[in-house]
């Protein structure tokens, strides 16, 4: 069986009930936003962040009405910060498909983005938990935090990891944090399990933010982007960070400190690509996944008890890690 099969095992009438809640948020009867809304649910996208909100429920105790309002807000959440991303990062595809503002314009996307965003809270405070409206309305204020975080970070001439997971902490670890808390705490969890389940979302959030900054290296048709995409954005991710930092290559820095300026050229992204492989940045990456997949497993090994959601979270962390885009 595979990874997504796995994952999917415990909580699959579940996850039936939340992709139609889903769809059902993101409908509408009006002309264009009728259009956008169905180019954006039919992208559908393969639910990693819903389908742990799900397994944390359920290991702690069950789904219900408020779990799935909850996964839905915080996947509607997710949806608009993406509308919002493409804006901002300029970018033309999501998921190999033309991105909001390429198909239509910026002004339409971001009034479609406060949509989604509006229709979030709605669903969010049908959960009538505050701790849970209080957990999704600080998850949207901490990921607009890291997208300023972000485009601030240009200006700090400074290249360190530190910065790095920072940023991601704000930004990916963030959505898979809020996640399994959210998850746990639907299910009526206690506080300590709440913070381990967290604890174990972030550091997800970290494996799955260094595995697509690894797919940045490499072309891939599947992630819709070309080699050194980030780069072209202005993003210095881990493999490069480390292997400036082991060098102290001043060429490189040069054109590093460049990349942070957006004054790069693609032959220059092309060699600064070439030197992090050269010097060991994509292995290094690879190791510190693995030292965040150690802290989860230790989490599945000591609070997961259920044989089906146990192996439906080791295949969740696999996934992650091996996937292809």
């Amino acid at each position: 069986m595979d990874h997504l099969s796995l994952i999917k095992q415990p909580i699959f009438g579940e996850l039936d009930d939340f992709v139609s809640l889903f769809n059902q948020s993101l409908s509408h009867d009006d002309g264009m936003l009728a259009q956008v809304l169905t180019h954006i649910r039919q992208r559908g996208g393969k639910r990693m962040r819903p389908m742990l909100i799900l397994l944390m429920a359920k290991n702690f105790g069950r789904v219900s009405g408020t779990t799935l309002h909850a996964a839905v807000g915080l996947e509607l959440l997710h949806t608009a910060s993406l509308v919002h991303d493409d804006v901002v990062d300029e970018s033309s595809e999501r998921r190999g498909q033309a991105s909001v503002n390429a198909l239509y314009d910026n002004k339409v996307s971001v009034l479609v983005g406060d949509f989604i965003l509006s229709t979030a809270l709605l669903y969010v405070s049908k959960t009538h938990s505050e701790a849970i409206v209080r957990r999704l309305s600080e998850l949207g204020r901490t990921l607009s935090d890291g997208e300023i975080l972000q485009l601030t970070n240009i200006q700090n001439k400074e290249i360190t990891e530190e910065a790095y997971y920072e940023i991601i902490r704000r930004k990916t670890a963030a959505l898979f944090e809020a996640c399994a808390a959210i998850g746990a705490e639907s299910a009526g969890a206690r506080h300590e399990d709440v913070e381990a389940a967290k604890q174990f979302g972030q550091n997800l959030g970290i494996i799955f933010q260094i595995r697509d900054d690894i797919f940045d290296y490499y072309n891939s048709k599947e992630i819709g982007k070309p080699t050194g995409n980030d780069m072209l954005e202005g993003k210095l991710t881990l493999p490069v960070i480390h292997a400036l930092n082991a060098t102290c290559d001043a060429d490189m820095l040069a054109i590093a400190r460049k990349v942070k300026v957006r004054e790069v050229s693609q032959a220059e992204i092309d060699r600064l690509v070439a030197f992090t492989k050269a010097n060991g940045g994509i292995e290094y990456a690879d190791q510190q996944m693995w030292s965040f997949h150690a802290d989860c497993m230790r989490f599945i090994d000591e609070r997961v008890e259920d044989s089906a959601i146990k192996m439906a979270l080791k295949a969740y962390l696999d996934f992650v890690i091996e996937r292809k885009s």
